[in-house]
C-alpha cells in the first residue's frame, strides 16, 4: 500500500483524483482492511495545514482527540475527552470519529454547535451540511460553527460489551433580534436525535418545546438526562 502525505490542498486533491482511499487515524479501517485486503493507494491529511487547525471556531479533520483543549467549546472538548482510553484518543482523528465511526462520539457535539462541514472533492473545497457528510460519506477538512453563549456534555456510565453509552450534548446560542436558541443532541442506542428550541420561558418551558418534538421519542432514562443537563445549562447561561 502508498501511503500519501499531501502538504497542501492541491496535492490531496491530485491523489483523490489517483484514487487513494482517505484514512483517518485508522483505529477503525485497519482492522477492515486486514481482513478484507488494503487498498494500493491511502491518504493521511497528518501534514495538510487546513485538516489540522485547532481554533475557537475551527476543529481540522486531521487532529487527533488527545489534542482538542479549551481553545474549542466545553461541549466538543468534553466530547473528545471521553472517547476510549488515552491510547485511542492519542490515535483517533476528528474526521475518523465524525466520519468512519459508527459511534460517531463527536457528532452530538458538533450538531449542538452547528457545525458546517468543509470538505474537499476532486473538484475543490466546499462548505455542506454534516447530514450530507455522513450520507455521502465526504472528505471532511475541518468543523466550522459560532462560539456559542455557553455548552456542556455529558456521557452516562455503560457496561463493558453493552450498548453505546447514552450521550447528551447541549448548547445555547445567541440570536440576532431574537430570545436565546438551545440546542439538544442525543445518542442513544447508535442513534442520535437532535432538536432546537426558543428559551422564552424557564427550563421547564424550554424542556416542554423538547419533548414535543424528536427528543419525545427518548426513553425516560435519557429524558431524565437530558432534563437535568438542560436546567444546568440555563443556569449557567443566567449566571453569565
Amino acid at each position: 500500500m502508498l501511503l500519501r502525505l499531501p502538504t497542501s490542498v492541491s496535492e490531496a486533491q491530485e491523489y483523490m483524483t489517483e484514487g487513494a482511499v482517505p484514512i483517518g487515524g485508522a483505529t477503525l479501517v485497519w482492522a477492515t482492511w486486514q481482513r478484507d485486503g488494503f487498498p494500493d493507494r491511502a491518504m493521511s491529511l497528518r501534514e495538510l495545514p487546513e485538516a489540522n487547525t485547532i481554533e475557537p471556531e475551527a476543529l481540522g479533520a486531521a487532529v487527533v482527540l488527545s489534542r482538542i483543549d479549551d481553545r474549542v467549546p466545553e461541549v466538543l472538548r468534553r466530547a473528545a475527552a471521553g472517547v476510549g482510553t488515552g491510547a485511542v484518543r492519542r490515535t483517533a482523528t476528528v474526521g475518523g470519529n465524525i466520519v468512519g465511526s459508527t459511534l460517531r462520539c463527536l457528532l452530538p457535539a458538533a450538531l449542538v454547535l452547528d457545525a458546517r462541514a468543509v470538505i474537499l472533492e476532486p473538484e475543490g473545497v466546499t462548505e455542506t451540511d454534516l447530514a450530507e457528510v455522513l450520507a455521502k460519506r465526504h472528505l471532511l477538512l475541518s468543523l466550522r460553527w459560532r462560539t456559542p453563549v455557553t455548552s456542556n456534555y455529558v456521557k452516562a456510565a455503560a457496561e463493558p460489551g453493552g450498548p453505546s453509552p447514552l450521550v447528551v450534548a447541549a448548547a445555547l446560542h445567541r440570536v440576532d433580534g431574537g430570545p436565546p436558541l438551545l440546542r439538544v443532541a442525543v445518542r442513544s442506542e447508535d442513534e442520535v436525535f437532535s432538536e432546537s428550541a426558543e428559551c422564552h420561558g424557564d427550563a421547564e418551558d424550554v424542556l416542554r418545546t423538547l419533548r414535543n418534538g424528536s427528543l419525545g421519542r427518548l426513553p425516560a432514562s435519557a429524558g431524565d438526562l437530558v432534563g437535568r443537563q438542560v436546567t444546568d445549562l440555563l443556569a449557567r447561561a443566567a449566571d453569565r
